[in-house]
């Protein structure tokens, strides 16, 4: 029995760490504020972003970023609200009409 719940956390271990992480992207750009939770950095004709930062956060190439500094940052998007507009609708087709049940087709109009 012990080898048996072994097994199940060592696969569910591993199915864990092969799930697929999210693509990682790259901004270069100066730094124009930094603080313990976010980094500001002014991409010219992008505008300035603003990117979360904690404790796990890597630095490579210094001890501290400074305002100025001209840094690469490496990271994630990850969704913080997902809010649905609309779209397909159940039968997969968008903007489909609904349609009328066959008796009311079929019912002479009322004069």
């Amino acid at each position: 029995m012990k080898k048996i719940l072994l097994a199940a956390a060592a696969l569910s271990l591993s199915a864990t760490a092969l799930a697929a992480e999210p693509k990682t992207y790259q901004k270069t750009a100066p730094v124009v504020a930094v603080s313990d939770d976010m980094i500001t950095l002014d991409t010219g004709k992008d505008g300035k972003w603003e990117i979360a930062k904690n404790a796990d956060t890597k630095l490579e190439g210094g001890d501290a970023v400074k305002v100025g500094d001209k840094v690469t940052v490496t990271y994630r998007m990850t969704a913080a609200k997902i809010e649905v507009k609309g779209g397909a609708k159940a039968d997969g087709k968008k903007g489909a009409k609904a349609d009328k049940p066959a008796d009311a087709a079929a019912a002479p109009a009322a004069h």
